[in-house]
This record gives C-alpha cells, structure tokens and sequence, in this order.
C-alpha cells in the first residue's frame, strides 16, 4: 500500500509552484506578432548580440521567456521548480552591470535557462520525482548550473522527469505528466523530457537534460529540438544528483538541449574540461574543428534490434538525400550485433536488481512506465528462463529472448565479465564500424518509435535499447529534427510480417509497434498509428567517434544545413 505522504508532498510541490506562477505576474504568452515575439525567434548567441549591442536588456528578454513558460507549463506540465523571482532580479542585475561598464559578463549574458530536475539550484529541491528528496533545498549550485551563472545565463525553471529518471515517459508521481506540445496524446518522452517540452514552445533559450540510455536524445526528437549528449568525461557531474550515483558500468552524462545548434556550441565552450571539487572530467575545453568539404557519413535504418516506423526511416532517408545533393558521401552499413551491446547495457544496469535506482523510492507508488523494467530482476530464474523459451519457440524472438535472460542480479564475477564483453563490443564496432569504413560520423534512427503513447512504456521500455547503443559505447551524438510524423507514414507488409523486408529485430516487440495487416495493407492494431502521430516531430541520430564532440557538433550544422528551412528553431511551435 502507499503511503499518502507523497500525495501531501506532491500537492506542496504543485502549489508553491502555481504560487510562483503567480507572483511572475504574467498568466499567458503575448500572441504570435507581439513585442516579445523578436525575443522568441533568436537564438541564444543572438540574444546575447542583441544586448551587447544595447538594443535589447535581459529584464524585457526574460519577461518574453517566462509568458511562454508559463504557456507551456499551462498546456504541458513541464516545469517543477519556478525560478521566475529570482530570475527577475538576476536579469535587473545584468542590466545594472552592462550599464556600468557596457561590457557583458560572458556568452550567455542574458539568456533565460532551464535545467532538468536533477540538477541542484541553491535554495530549491531536486526531487527526480521522489517524495523522500522533497524538502531538502541544495546548498550551492551544481557545478553546470555555476558556470552558466558565470556566463551570464539566467537560470529560470527546472523541469519535470521520469520517476527515478529511468523511463522513456516524463511522468512521476510527484509532479505529474508532461505532455509532448505537439500531440496531447503522446509523451514529450524521457527522462528529459520537461526540457524538451519547455524548449518546443520557446520557454527558455537553452536547457540542460543527461543521457544514460537516451534520455537526451528521445526527447528531442519527439519535441522537435536539437541536443547533444557528450562522452562521459567531457562535462563536470558536480552536483547533478542521480538515483544511480556510483553506477559506473553505464555512465550517465549531461549534456545541453536547445532549438538550435549555435545553442548548444555555446553551452558545450562553457562547460567542457572545466574541474569541479568531486567529479573531474578531462581537462580538455571546447576545440574549434575545421571540416573537410566533403564528409562521408553511414547511415543505417535500422540496427536490427527493432525495426524502426516508416516515419523514422523517413527521416534517415531525408537526412541522407540532403546530404547526398549538398556533395557528401553517404553510405549505408549493417550495425554489428546491436542485440550485444542491449544485453551489456541491460545486464549492466540491472547487476543489483535496482536496487541503488528504486533504494530512495519508499513508498511512492511505482510508474507504471518503470514496472516492467523493475519487475525483470525480481523474476526468479525459472520463470525468466521460462519466459525466454516462451519467445524463442512461440514468437521466433531470439532478440528479446537474450534481453530478458540478461536483465538479472548476477555476483561480482559476472559483473566484470559484463564489463569485459561491453569492452570487447566497444572494440568490435570501432574496427568494423569507424576503422573499416572511414566514416566521419553515422546518421541513424534515435529510436523506433516518433513518441510513446501515455503509459506504454509498461509495454515498450526495450525501444529505448537502440538509443542505449551510444551510451554503451559512450560516444558523443546529437539530435537533428527533420520532418513531422505524416498520415501516410503507415505500417505496411514489411513492418507487420517479420519475414517480409529487411531490418527486424524483436517480433514480439515489432507485433505491439505495427499489429497486424488490414484489408487496405496497413498495419492496424499496433502503438504506432500515423494518423494519430501526425505532426510529430522526428529527428536524426549524429554520432562521432569518442572524444569528438566538436565535430559531432559542426557535422550537425551540415545536416541542418543541408536540410534548409524547415518548421523547427525558435519559435516554429504553433498552438
């Protein structure tokens, strides 16, 4: 049974953050061709030019970004902690400053900012959805949240995670549900997924999320945003709270989100290689990349762990075609044995039954996003073993078959011989991947899905298996949007039969995603519904070698680029 204290936390929670609302002054976003609209479209290095130059001041830029918070809060459900007071006299402050001395305090002078609710703000909660976490205001800032502070960056809200960060739904029972600002019906997905939510709609003008199994970079997608997660070592940990602090099998890393990729370089030159007290990270600051002319990219539409939507293979394709006419070499390539690096990542992750990730979860009641993932390593050994012939000999799913026997407790010994086989992987995708191809980057489905109806994760947790193939092999990548989901993006023959067509994976999984075939040829029965999904958004996987982040980030400026103009960046959400 669950204790009612999380309902009486949660309903503190809720109302000191209506009240902060409320006190901003401000009950709804200026319409469309207002004065804040300038605000809205520029980007974060154009807000801090504008300003420099004295045309604009952080006061009047920080009014326009909290109206349309304080929208997007009303329609989506994406913040937690409001900052808007404190907000208010930091943008006077600046202003003060630059009056004085007419100079700016750095890169990110007067840029409104929002953090995931893990990242600590001195004098407020970092609850990751957890009642037992309420209540504890942080002492100083983290140490992103300090250097951007430095920059000038002012920090405006946090925003809303899955429960214990672990899911690709944005829900807890703390705070609620985010929905995706383009579709009610489905998530702004997770764990990240309050920022993306927020950004979508122009509630801040960059945002920081973390990634361990593509909690950066689902998101994005789904919401229509750019964002980047780094190897580990590149960002400072320091006081980005994690249920999973100490876990190094898989590293969780931070990592910037924001609506365009000018926006993320900047956030990148501000944090990376700079020391911390606790955590270090290389000493290794941004690094200017200069690219050849002609880049050769691979590409791939599915990875073989989950065949992919029509509509995300759509975007893969757009991406490549764009490249292809702009005079780079794109070249498709088969991932080697995705389903190994998904058993690394699971048998990693799940060495102690979770019981680090659910040890300061009480009494709250359990998402039911996060049950099935929970529920694995609780299995006895027979009843898991038994379910994996069940797939093998009743599904033909050998796939999802070898996920399962992997998502156990196990003993020392069996934990470092997981850590030896994610090496031995890492080896083996680097030489018949990067070494043998010569790529300069991989343009790829973030995952198979555009976004998750609310509560099939119970269902669908193992799409996030092929997001998770970057955080096993910890390289940097990043999220272009490219296209909107279309009605005609259905299912077809080859997304519903498993011996029809390349690229499946998993047919149980595959048989929940596209159902079955109608009299029409269309998949019906199944999570993904392109009528229902249309307008969607779906972005592109960019991934580069490790320690490349740089040229992850200039390799995403030549897809934007190559794409051209298209409805995402500031202010491209419409109501």
């Amino acid at each position: 049974m669950s204790s009612p204290r999380y309902r009486e936390v949660s309903r503190r929670k809720q109302a000191a953050r209506a009240q902060a609302i409320r006190g901003s002054g401000v009950s709804d976003a200026r319409p469309e061709g207002s004065d804040f609209e300038p605000y809205l479209r520029a980007t974060a290095p154009e807000i801090v030019e504008h300003i420099s130059r004295g045309e604009w001041t952080a006061a009047a830029v920080l009014e326009a970004y909290i109206a349309r918070a304080t929208e997007a809060q009303s329609l989506t459900n994406c913040l937690t902690e409001v900052l808007f007071a404190e907000a208010s006299a930091a943008a006077r402050q600046l202003d003060e400053e630059f009056a004085s001395t007419g100079q700016i305090r750095g890169p990110l002078h007067g840029v409104p900012v929002s953090f995931k609710d893990q990242y600590d703000v001195a004098g407020v909660d970092t609850t990751v959805g957890l009642s037992a976490w309420a209540n504890k205001p942080a002492a100083r800032d983290a140490h992103v949240v300090a250097l951007v502070r430095a920059a000038g960056g002012v920090p405006i809200a946090k925003t809303n995670v899955s429960q214990m960060m672990f899911f690709a739904e944005c829900t807890n029972p703390i705070w609620g549900r985010t929905l995706n600002p383009h579709n009610k019906l489905y998530s702004s997905m997770g764990s990240s997924g309050g920022e993306a939510a927020l950004l979508a709609m122009d509630g801040a003008a960059l945002g920081w999320g973390s990634d361990i199994g593509g909690s950066l970079r689902m998101p994005a997608s789904a919401c229509g945003i750019f964002s980047l997660k780094p190897g580990w070592g590149r960002i400072c940990m320091d006081g980005i709270q994690d249920p999973l602090r100490g876990f190094e099998g898989i590293r969780s890393v931070a990592g910037p989100m924001g609506r365009s990729v000018e926006d993320l370089e900047v956030a990148a030159r501000v944090v990376f290689g700079k020391q911390g007290t606790e955590d270090a990270p290389a000493p290794l600051a941004y690094r200017d990349v200069v690219l050849p002319e002609k880049l050769k990219f691979g590409y791939y539409l599915s990875d073989g762990y989950i065949k992919p939507s029509p509509a995300n293979q759509r975007a893969v394709l757009e991406a490549v075609d764009a490249l292809r006419q702009a005079g780079h070499e794109c070249v498709p390539f088969e991932v080697p044995q995705a389903v190994e690096a998904i058993e690394c990542y699971m048998g990693l992750v799940a060495a102690d039954g979770f019981k680090t990730l659910t040890a300061d979860l009480g009494r709250d009641p359990v998402e039911p996003g996060i049950s099935g993932t929970l529920l694995g390593p609780a299995l006895p050994g027979w009843v898991r073993k038994t379910l994996a012939w069940a797939l093998r000999r009743l599904f033909g799913d050998d796939v999802f078959a070898r996920v399962t026997l992997a998502t156990r407790p196990c003993s020392m010994q069996e934990y470092t011989q997981w850590v030896r086989r994610r090496d031995a992987y890492c080896r083996k995708f680097e030489s018949e991947v990067w070494d043998k191809h010569g790529f300069d980057g991989v343009v790829s489905p973030v995952i198979g899905l555009p976004a998750m109806p609310h509560d099939s994760c119970r269902y669908l947790a193992p799409l996030a298996g092929s997001a998770c193939l970057y955080n096993v092999l910890n390289t940097p990548v990043g999220v272009v949007p490219v296209t909107h989901v279309r009605p005609s993006d259905g299912a077809t023959v080859e997304w519903t039969n498993p011996r029809v067509g390349s690229g499946h994976g998993s047919a149980s999984i595959e048989r929940l995603l596209y159902g079955f075939l109608d009299r029409n040829g269309r998949g019906k029965g199944g999570y993904y519904d392109a009528e229902k999904m249309a307008g969607i958004p779906v972005g592109v996987q960019v991934v580069g070698r490790k320690w490349e982040e740089e040229k992850v980030v200039e390799m995403m400026k030549v897809v934007d680029h190559a794409l051209g103009p298209r409805a995402f960046g500031p202010f491209s959400w419409r109501r």
